[in-house]
């Protein structure tokens, strides 16, 4: 006991001594490339610099860690401290939508967009409350080899798979979306080339080494992911109140936020959101609650997320990796501390950004708009007077052709994504290029991060639990590994072809990914582990029933809204000039057809929820999980009860000591 000990403490070392020489050389990195761009050297080439050196290093990480060992490839050997375990997490966690699209939401939504922040956070009390240790210490690959074992058979199991695969591919698609948003910006490629430029950097390291590999390379970009976060904000800090502490700052800046947003409706350049009319391009004030969400919306955002959190397979296999049930609490413990520092730092960055657009670009003569605008005006992504904003001239055409139009940029003049309100903000604030490279390097580490993590969970549960587990029992180590490998290639190549289409923001697919995990995994595994009595019948039905119906609400209420007016004898409100269901604002964002059918004095996020109950489909997971845990719970007690081998089994998983219940063989 004494030398594993002491190896474990000596491998700890190594790591230090491995990440500290990394961070030092990514800080000296950055160093030259700002000593670079004072000397000249043109910003395209800063761009390239960034990307393809850290793409280089994550490449590399790969392929030094490169495995032919099961529980290497499928839980990194489970030797990952809890420290790195948590940073690795962290990096797993903040997928693009926490480092892309939620600041932006914030930005666009104010005090609505903190639902997600609250979700998010507190969600990985639950994962250690109630989930992650006890799946550490069942000992298994995979989450659907919880439920099978659990739940008796290759049904559950299956079931199992069909969950982790929706909501997986669906949260994975909007991560290669987010890598081909920066490829495209800063490799100056078209965007349905640049979602597959980026899975160069997927494929290199889950492909080679599964989970060994994509650890220790999530490790390096959280490095990544975290200082190119805070720098700009701390910068910005540092530039208008003299502490480079925003967290600390940015209630300065909403006041300032505040004062400018009264001004601009003082002086004409902005119609104020009320509750009678909260149209598209009116100005929602940042400190005013529930313009975006209704209440009901609102606080199911807030608990979506935080079920989601403890329902999703790829942070839930990050504790399978740890040496101990007693590492995987303390890991849960370092991954809040870690994703706590940007999920703390997002509200200052949204402040200051919007403080940045209301100085720099609102108000401002269109004739001296500045030509970063047009960079991303050409992408689709920045719009001024309804146009693209490709080049000044179009901009000052379509302004001209606005009866009455000031010559400035009015509030309701410019739309901008919210996906690229991180990655245009040291652009807006006229900061050096270098910093636009490093946001774009962090942001790009951040989509990968989260891809490897969920292809890996996809193709492990492919290979793992349907090859291997349910067609070929026999399979040898070397094949199974291989079917893991093609598998991953394909369902990314499948996802970057799904991405590649603009399906709807980085933010709605992950909100998406959670609930649909919430309604099909979260009452099988707290039933699972907290009650004996729960039964096979029970799980399977109630599995089938909660997931059904949220992937039904979802897909109904997105792509065949009028569904909410007949189905179930449901109705939802009509707009009287069209006689069409209205939908809410994040539809209309993402698909800008509807608004050739709903008038903008009919769009009004507080009336216009299609569907029941006026719930966003956001939030499907209030609907199927509930119904999960009473059919399972019903099913259960009128089924006959398990076994005492399997009530032994749930005793035993629930204590923080012992040997792991399940050995897998390597």
């Amino acid at each position: 006991m004494a030398t594993q000990t002491a190896t474990t403490s000596q491998f700890t070392r190594q790591l230090g001594r491995l990440y500290g020489t990394y961070t030092g050389g990514f800080l000296g990195f950055i160093i030259l490339l700002a000593i670079l761009e004072q000397v000249g050297v043109p910003n395209r080439i800063i761009g390239y610099l960034f990307v393809f050196f850290t793409l280089a290093i994550y490449a590399i990480i790969g392929v030094v860690t490169r495995t032919a060992q099961l529980s290497e490839y499928y839980v990194a050997g489970r030797r990952v401290p809890a420290f790195y375990n948590g940073m690795a997490t962290g990096a797993d966690w903040m997928s693009a939508a926490s480092f892309v699209g939620m600041a932006g939401s914030l930005f666009l939504q104010g005090y609505d967009g903190i639902a997600w922040v609250l979700g998010w956070t507190g969600g990985f009390v639950l994962v250690s409350i109630l989930v992650g240790p006890y799946l550490r210490k069942f000992g298994a690959y995979t989450v659907p080899d919880f439920m099978s074992h659990r739940f008796g058979g290759n049904f559950a199991r299956f079931l199992a798979v069909i969950v982790l695969v929706s909501c997986s591919f669906t949260y994975v698609t909007a991560q290669i979306y987010g890598t081909g948003l920066i490829a495209s910006r800063f490799l100056g490629m078209p965007f349905e080339i640049a979602v597959f430029a980026g899975l160069v950097g997927i494929l290199a390291c889950a492909m080679l080494g599964g989970m060994r590999a994509v650890t220790w390379t999530q490790i390096a970009q959280y490095i990544v992911l975290i200082v190119a976060y805070l720098t700009p904000i701390v910068i910005l800090s540092t530039k208008h109140y003299g502490i480079p502490i925003p967290e600390l700052t940015y209630g300065l800046a909403i006041q300032e936020i505040t004062a400018r947003e009264q001004e601009l409706v003082r002086q004409g350049l902005a119609v104020l959101c009320t509750p009678e009319n909260c149209a598209p391009g009116t100005l929602k004030p940042h400190i005013q609650p529930f313009t975006t969400w209704t209440p009901l919306n609102y606080f199911g955002i807030i608990f979506c997320m935080m079920v989601g959190t403890a329902s999703l397979p790829h942070i839930l296999m990050r504790y399978f990796t740890t040496p101990s049930v007693r590492e995987a609490r303390v890991s849960v413990g370092w991954s809040l501390f870690f994703i706590f520092l940007l999920y703390f730092s997002a509200p200052a960055y949204a402040a200051f950004s919007k403080l940045e657009v209301y100085t720099n670009i609102i108000g401002r003569d269109i004739s001296q708009l500045r030509p970063w605008l047009f960079t991303w005006g050409e992408l689709g992504l920045i719009q001024i007077c309804g146009k693209n904003a490709v080049n000044l001239d179009t901009v000052i055409a379509a302004c001209k052709a606005i009866a009455g139009h000031p010559g400035v940029v009015r509030f309701q003049d410019f739309v901008i994504n919210t996906d690229v309100i991180v990655l245009s903000t040291p652009e807006i604030a006229g900061l050096p290029y270098v910093i636009s490279g490093l946001v774009a390097a962090g942001g790009l580490a951040a989509a990968l991060s989260t891809a490897d993590g969920l292809l890996l969970a996809i193709a492990n549960a492919l290979s793992h639990d349907v090859y291997y587990k349910m067609l070929d029992p026999n399979a040898p180590t070397i094949r199974r590994l291989t079917v893991a490998r093609v598998l991953l290639f394909f369902v990314a190549v499948i996802a970057a072809y799904l991405a590649s289409t603009r399906p709807s923001d980085i933010l709605a697919m992950v909100g998406w990914a959670f609930s649909l995990a919430m309604a099909g995994n979260f009452p099988a595994l707290v039933l699972g582990i907290w009650w004996k009595r729960c039964t096979t019948l029970g799980a399977v039905f109630g599995i089938i029933a909660g997931f059904g119906l949220c992937l039904f609400y979802l897909v109904t209420s997105r792509y065949f809204p009028q569904a909410g007016v007949t189905y179930f004898g449901m109705t939802s409100l009509l707009n009287p000039e069209t006689g069409k269901p209205l939908v809410n604002v994040a539809q209309i964002m993402a698909d800008p057809k509807w608004l050739a059918d709903v008038p903008a004095s009919a769009v009004n996020p507080l009336n216009n929820r299609v569907g029941w109950f006026n719930l966003n489909n956001i939030n499907c997971g209030l609907l199927g999980m509930p119904l999960g845990f009473v059919v399972m719970i019903v099913v259960s007690l009128l089924d006959k009860e398990p076994s005492k081998e399997m009530q032994a089994f749930v005793d035993e998983i629930r204590k923080p000591r012992g040997k792991t219940v399940l050995q897998e063989k390597d």
